[in-house]
């Protein structure tokens, strides 16, 4: 070996060559995976890359099971350590053979995949009420919404839009890969994508009444914009929760009163037990798409994920809905209100 490094250093080593390559999403994902090594590590008095052995992989594993994390988690972590060890083993920290050491565990379909959605009847509730509500038409909630069931975008593809990307003669969002603003699959995962004249509208509004007129740190002008620019991950997150709230359009189920429920505080918002992630309604509008009838090709290219990516882990449609499937739909016509047709 020509180099030594210990766990915490290759970390961050690892970790500055993945922000060349991946999103600030990701890298975060990957520093808490690893992170949990590293802790595990120093705790077992384990100072150089170098000296890992196949041992000290399995009984990392062990440890982590013995914590109780889900089976996807515990994939998620061991996934880490091995790309980790993979980088290392590139620059000859470790041997070449350590990083196949890893165990990584198999998981079936249900262990794998996370099955909470935003449901078709839900989303056709909520962007109903949002559509005909004086109150609401228009604001960041409603529009985020339409946008992320309407498109079935990832949140950090919504962030990265620009004015520019709407086109709302063309009815059509254009989704580029502009750093900062990283697109998931880099320059792959750009594509112009149709949207239905209710979003379109959803959109106009929003950008008339509700959009501030800031530029980014790069002078661009963000199509979502709020008082300090282009709004962060966790801003989103909170109009995608705040705009899931079910008691918005019926009573609430866990028998809160709206007035005085925590969970309508914004930073509450999350806590709701029926409110949704961004990723809840990426799901959701997955399943919907297909069930519409749009060709799995036509839905991943919408959506930026591999076919085999949507089969495994978005698409959640039950039996009797696959059998009552209804007819496709040309992506300009796609639109929530004609989910009864």
């Amino acid at each position: 070996m020509s180099r030594d490094l210990s766990p915490r250093e290759a970390r961050d080593r690892f970790l500055s060559r993945r922000k060349q390559e991946n999103t600030e999403k990701t890298v975060r994902s990957y520093k808490n995976r690893l992170t949990r090594f590293v802790q595990w590590a120093e705790d077992e008095g384990i100072d150089s890359m170098a000296d890992l052995s196949g041992w000290d992989l399995d009984e990392y594993r062990a440890a982590r099971e013995a914590a109780g994390i889900a089976p996807a988690t515990l994939k998620g972590q061991l996934t880490a350590v091995k790309q980790l060890l993979d980088y290392c083993a590139s620059i000859d920290v470790v041997g070449d053979d350590l990083p196949d050491k890893v165990n990584v565990p198999t998981l079936s379909r249900s262990e794998e995949s996370n099955d909470t959605m935003l449901e078709v009847d839900d989303a056709s509730s909520l962007l109903s009420f949002f559509r005909s509500s004086t109150d609401w038409f228009g604001r960041p909630q409603h529009a985020f919404l339409e946008v992320a069931w309407h498109v079935g975008a990832r949140m950090s593809g919504i962030r990265a839009l620009d004015l520019r990307d709407f086109d709302p003669d063309r009815q059509t969002l254009e989704f580029r890969h502009r750093p900062p603003t990283l697109l998931k699959n880099k320059e792959e995962g750009e594509r112009v994508v149709g949207i239905s004249e209710p979003v379109v509208k959803a959109l106009r509004t929003y950008i008339a009444r509700e959009r501030f007129e800031k530029r980014d740190e790069k002078g661009r002008q963000p199509l979502f914009c709020g008082r300090q620019g282009r709004p962060s991950d966790t801003t989103f997150r909170a109009w995608s929760y705040v705009g899931t709230h079910p008691c918005l359009v019926i009573q609430c189920p866990h028998g809160n009163r709206r007035q005085t429920c925590d969970f309508t505080r914004r930073n509450h918002a999350s806590k709701c037990p029926s409110s949704r992630s961004p990723h809840a309604i990426r799901t959701g509008s997955i399943t919907w798409q297909l069930l519409r009838g749009l060709a799995i090709e036509t839905v991943a290219k919408r959506v930026n994920a591999r076919p085999e990516t949507i089969r495994r882990h978005y698409y959640k449609a039950t039996e009797r809905e696959e059998f009552e499937e209804l007819r496709a739909e040309t992506t300009l016509k796609l639109d929530i209100e004609d989910n009864d047709e």
